[in-house]
């Protein structure tokens, strides 16, 4: 099969050439073109930079209000349902404290035509704005949100929701209904709000995002994965990644040279492979795991990076999910669990013990057994409903898991031994999957909205990525995110506990 191309590679092809041009332009990046909407006296631009993979706009224009618009616009043509996500940042003080960028739904490129657009402006104004119908007056909805830098705007059916966020907080939300027409340009603007002037802003982390069907079905239905790299501190994200072919569920390796994942989906070829994506050569080879071919999103690297524990389906256990340990390197895996269903999460620190989580009777809750197989299983939580994830600190002094016991599902810690447990988060969102950074001072963990039940951990939502320190407080929300199943359900951080890998989703077809 021939590989994917490496949306790397796609942004070096598309944006050797910088645009700049009040006429409208080639595509640029992932747009099909850009261009000055209503003829403003002063030219706009934009550029795209393919290693930042940044996208950067000029644009004049009077205004973009009442019944008629002029700015700059970088479009793309595009049908259905989509999410539109970016980090927006105006570049300088700017002239006038109503110059405005966003996103854009337009149903054509006529100064009057009738649109959608979420916008932030310099005096940190943000609001969902539209024009029903051509040449109608504008009207707006105002978030409660100002200045943001995190903007989403999703059509979903006639729906357009407004969605922003100061980085680290969550999400508020605003929506109006209108019809713009199936086929739509959707895309990336900015404002001077003076004709006599040109301002500038930057477009950073932009995700057009194709959702799965709404009747789509959980484990048949698939769409594909993007392979990302998120800086922990800032937010920024960086593409490394893409196949239409999903896979989940990123280890960093010790080394930090390479990344390992699952694949999923419906190809039997492809499916519950394990693959070491290197991070130099953007390229993913198979890691032979013999007999062992049908591997969830469970694996787990041990601390010193010499083994690997998977999650393997075995048909000698009826499909069920059993644990078994095999080098990194590859070779024929050494069964653990001879009771199934067991999904494998976490290594001791010492590489003696594994921690997984078990369904035993209809009741699923958290074990531990010796790593070379020996021994009985140990059960460490025994309360009504789920408890899941563990994963040990790099001390050893601790367990982390998430667990319904509390209502929602929340994050916990108990002992080794599985005394003394304790909730560690407490808010409205289903929280799960901590994994402890390996300077032992972060908890990296994935949060669903309070609409999901708080036992499930599903395919293809709007997730967020969030980020506690060891010793508790407030989560702070590190990436917006379209995913969930097999985003970060193993440990993701990069070595030097600056960066964690996760897997974003978007239909490819």
């Amino acid at each position: 099969m021939k590989p994917p191309i490496s949306p790397l590679h796609t942004w070096l092809i598309i944006c050797l050439a910088v645009f700049t041009t009040s006429a409208r332009a080639a595509s640029l990046g992932q747009f099909d073109g850009h261009e000055d909407i209503g003829a403003p006296k002063l030219a706009g631009s934009a550029t795209c930079n393919a290693v930042s993979q940044e996208y950067s706009i000029s644009a004049g224009g009077f205004n973009m209000w009442a019944n008629r618009d002029e700015f700059h616009f970088l479009w793309k043509r595009m049908k259905g349902d989509f999410i539109l996500q970016t980090r927006v940042e105006f570049i300088g003080k700017g002239v006038d404290s109503h110059r405005k960028l966003g996103w854009m739904v337009r149903g054509g490129l006529d100064a009057d035509s009738p649109y959608a657009d979420g916008t932030t402006h310099g005096d940190g104004l943000t609001s969902l704005q539209f024009r029903r119908t051509k040449g109608a007056i504008t009207e707006q909805v105002r978030s409660t949100v100002t200045s943001p830098d995190f903007i989403q705007l999703e059509r979903r059916g006639s729906d357009y929701i407004f969605s922003a966020a100061r980085f680290g907080e969550t999400l508020a939300t605003c929506q109006t209904n209108l019809a713009l027409g199936d086929e739509v340009f959707a895309g990336l603007f900015l404002c001077s709000h003076n004709s006599n002037v040109v301002e500038k802003a930057v477009f950073r982390d932009v995700r057009i995002i194709r959702p799965a069907a709404a009747n789509f079905v959980p484990y048949r239905d698939y769409i594909g994965s993007h392979l990302e790299v998120l800086e922990v501190a800032t937010g920024r994200r960086e593409l490394i990644h893409s196949s239409a072919q999903p896979f989940e569920a990123p280890n960093w390796t010790t080394d930090g040279r390479a990344l390992i994942y699952n694949s999923s989906g419906r190809d039997a070829n492809y499916r519950g492979r394990l693959h070491r994506f290197d991070l130099a050569t953007r390229q993913a080879t198979l890691i032979n795991t013999d007999f062992a071919i049908r591997n969830n999103n469970d694996h787990v690297l041990s601390f010193d990076g010499r083994m690997l524990a998977i999650s393997h389906h075995s048909t000698n256990h009826g499909g069920r999910s059993a644990v078994f340990t095999v080098p990194v390197t590859g070779g024929t895996p050494r069964l653990i669990t001879p009771l199934t269903p067991s999904y494998l999460h976490g290594w001791s620190p010492d590489a003696k013990w594994l921690v997984y989580t078990g369904g035993r009777n209809d009741e699923y809750d958290i074990y531990k057994r010796a790593a070379d197989g020996s021994g009985d299983e140990m059960k460490l939580t025994d309360f009504k409903g789920l408890d899941d994830g563990p994963e040990f600190t790099p001390d050893g002094k601790f367990i982390y898991f998430n667990s319904v016991r509390s209502g929602t599902m929340q994050l916990w810690r108990m002992k080794p031994d599985g005394t003394e447990p304790e909730q560690i988060t407490k808010d409205e969102f289903n929280n799960w999957f901590p994994h402890i950074s390996p300077d032992g001072k972060w908890i990296a963990f994935l949060s669903f909205s309070k609409d999901i039940s708080p036992s499930d951990h599903p395919y293809y939502k709007q997730v967020m990525l969030r980020l506690i320190p060891i010793e508790g407080g407030t989560p702070k929300v590190i990436a917006y995110v379209y995913g969930g199943q097999g985003t970060i359900n193993v440990p993701s951080w990069s070595p030097d506990s600056k960066k964690l890998a996760f897997v974003s989703n978007s239909d490819m077809k």
